[in-house]
């Protein structure tokens, strides 16, 4: 189990939304798995305010691993500086890859495009996150014994109708992740997204007025 003088460290690379169930989903499977000590998430940027938030508070080394074009704002970075050190976490935004996923306990990323953006950015996203797509090589540059973590859906083949229509106009059969990551037995993925109805269930009982 992890606690505050473990030397939590994560990383992170998404788009700041502070609307993330998910991430109660995420940091349960991690600890529960003893695999939060260094937590690699890379995405278009860091995905979501309560993430960021989230780990400074609970001690985490906090890795943000991305396109500079898409590292957080400075002002939110200040904010969980001034957390990091009550807690003991460490707050990192880097552009490298190997750097930001060096002996990493917890691989994490997301979609290029979320939903109710434009298809229209998807040129731009490819352009710019496909060397922080989740290959076999970033696994093998994390720890031993980490694991791959992604909220769903994702594209890692053709099997849905958005990666199909990528494929047809980019040419790409695996964005975020490669299928061989995805299936591999260090994903974790549908252990997460089973975990993501009782999490939503603690919140809302959490919640729900008295």
């Amino acid at each position: 189990t992890g606690t505050k003088s473990d030397g939590l460290r994560g990383t992170a690379g998404t788009q700041f939304r502070i609307n993330d169930t998910g991430i109660p989903t995420s940091l349960e499977i991690a600890f529960k798995k003893d695999h939060a000590k260094k937590f690699a998430n890379l995405y278009k940027n860091v995905d979501g305010k309560l993430t960021f938030v989230t780990c400074a508070k609970l001690g985490m080394n906090f890795v943000a691993c991305t396109s500079k074009k898409y590292f957080p704002d400075q002002s939110l970075v200040e904010i969980c500086e001034k957390i990091a050190a009550e807690t003991g976490a460490t707050i990192t935004l880097t552009d490298d890859v190997v750097a930001g996923t060096k002996d990493a306990d917890v691989i994490y990323t997301d979609v290029w495009v979320s939903m109710g953006e434009p298809a229209e950015v998807w040129k731009e996203r490819i352009r710019e996150l496909s060397p922080y797509q989740v290959r076999a090589s970033v696994m093998n540059n994390a720890g031993v014994d980490a694991i791959f973590m992604h909220c769903l859906p994702a594209f890692h083949d053709l099997s849905t109708t958005i990666g199909k229509e990528v494929y047809e106009k980019f040419g790409l059969s695996e964005l975020e992740v490669t299928d061989e990551v995805f299936e591999s037995e260090q994903s974790v993925v549908f252990d997460e997204a089973e975990n993501r109805m009782h999490s939503i269930k603690a919140i809302m009982y959490a919640t729900l007025p008295r």
